[in-house]
Order: structure tokens, then sequence, then C-alpha cells
């Protein structure tokens, strides 16, 4: 029996090509809460970048995992948080002294918002990708003065391995050639989803989760049922129980109908 529901935003709730929940997604949210499933957001934004969506959840993972809470009134006034892991300082700033060394466009997630530096036309034509306001942009040197949860690193996959080489106490969850997330190691969607599974007393077998990219793949492991996306990547559809049609045919909803038929 499925009690839980855990969804990535980009490409999975939320199509690349109208930036918009379908309606068929609405249904099947309110097919999954007529059957008492909890549904819960897995993503690697900040709070300060999901945008309003005509659907509701009881809790967030967010920033990959590094930063999990529950939505206790779902009115956002009241919650607890399960999960508080920053990257380590010296990590930051060894991302910060490649960044600025190779003049890489940056942005870091701290707990309250987010900042850039560096800004260059890439990372402007990854902004109006994903529709959102470029975060203030600030010096290198102010960022090393900032805890960060997570960073966006926009450079190519070539760089990745000598950047793992320099971050020791991370890991790089690619999820577009155009850039890669930074995590703490410990950090994932998964362990979002357990402590949040823990919380409600929910078993792993009893979870559904929805996904399409490369930071999805350990989220679709843990659940009891993942499901990927018709849009994703090869190796993310290799590690799912089920594949579903695209963000723009409706896959959450003819998942959720043949799984509550």
């Amino acid at each position: 029996m499925i009690k839980a529901a855990f969804f990535d935003i980009d490409g999975t709730l939320l199509s690349f090509r109208t930036h918009r929940v379908s309606a068929g997604t609405v249904r099947a949210f309110d097919t999954l809460h007529r059957h008492g499933v909890r549904t819960f957001l897995s993503t690697g934004r900040p709070e300060v970048l999901i945008p309003p969506m005509p659907v509701s959840f009881e809790g967030y993972i967010t920033m990959n995992g590094g930063l999990v809470f529950v939505d206790v009134d779902k009115l956002g006034k009241r919650r607890i948080n399960l999960v508080s892991n920053p990257i380590p300082a010296g990590d930051r700033e060894a991302w910060l002294d490649y960044a600025q060394r190779n003049n890489i466009s940056t942005m870091i997630f701290t707990r309250e918002g987010m900042m850039g530096a560096q800004v260059n036309e890439t990372a402007l034509r990854l902004r109006d990708q994903l529709e959102f306001e470029m975060p203030p942009i600030v010096s290198i040197e102010e960022m090393r003065r900032q805890e960060a949860y997570q960073i966006i690193a926009v450079m190519p996959p070539e760089c990745d391995s000598e950047v793992q080489g320099l971050m020791g106490a991370c890991r790089l969850p690619r999820w577009t050639p155009v850039f890669t997330d930074i995590v703490a190691a410990g950090n994932s969607k998964a362990v979002g989803m357990e402590a949040i599974c823990r919380h409600f007393g929910i078993k792993q077998e009893e979870t559904l989760a929805f996904g399409d990219g490369g930071n999805d793949v350990e989220m679709l492991q843990w659940a009891g049922i993942g499901v990927a996306m018709g849009n994703a990547a090869d190796d993310v559809k290799a590690v799912a129980d089920k594949v579903t049609a695209d963000v723009d045919h409706e896959g959450i909803e003819e998942a959720v109908k043949e799984l509550f038929a």
C-alpha cells in the first residue's frame, strides 16, 4: 500500500516547455489524496526558488537533501526541520578558489536564499531556461562569508573529475550538461525521503517517487516504486521500477492511474 509520494520539480512536475504543472498532474494529486497518500516535494532547488504550484505538499526535500523539513500546518508558518547539512567550509573554500581562478559562474544556496558571482552568458541562459530571477550578484569574497547548503557550478562535465578531486567531502549530482550541483557527500534526495518517512512512520516499501534527472537516481532507487519520466535520461530510466510518459504527455497521471486502478 502506497502511503507517500515524492516528486521532483524540473522535468517532472514542471514542463521545460510550458513551465507549468499540467491539468493531468493536478488530477493525479487528487487521486493520491483520495487514497490517503501524503505528497512531498523533492528538489535540488532551495526553498526560495520553489514556484507556486496548484498542488500541495506536507514536506520538502530541498537542495538535494541539504535541508529537509515538514510543513506542520501546510501554510508555511510552522515547520519542523528534519535535516540540515551544509557543505563543509573547507570544500566551499576549495570550490570558490577554483571558480575564481578559472572565472566560472557560480551560485550558492544558503539557508535563507541564494547569491551569484561571476555571472556569464551561460548562467543567464540557465536563468531563462528555469525561469527564475537572477539572485543578488556578489563578490567571491562575500561568498566566503556564507554558509552554503548547495553550490551551482556553471561548467561542462569535463571539469567534474577535477573539481571532485578538490572537494573530498562533497559530491556532484549533475542533471544537465550546463551545470552541476555540488552538495555535501551525505546529502541526497534519498536521505531526505528516509528522514520524512521516519517522521511520519511510513515504511520504505510504502513510498512512490517520480523523477527525471541524475540527481533523482538515489530517490528512485530508494523508493518502493521509482517512476522515471519518459523524458528522463537512459541511466535514470535504468534504475527505475517503471517508466511512464514524458512530462508533456501526462506521465504522472498515467502512472497514478495504473497504480490506483
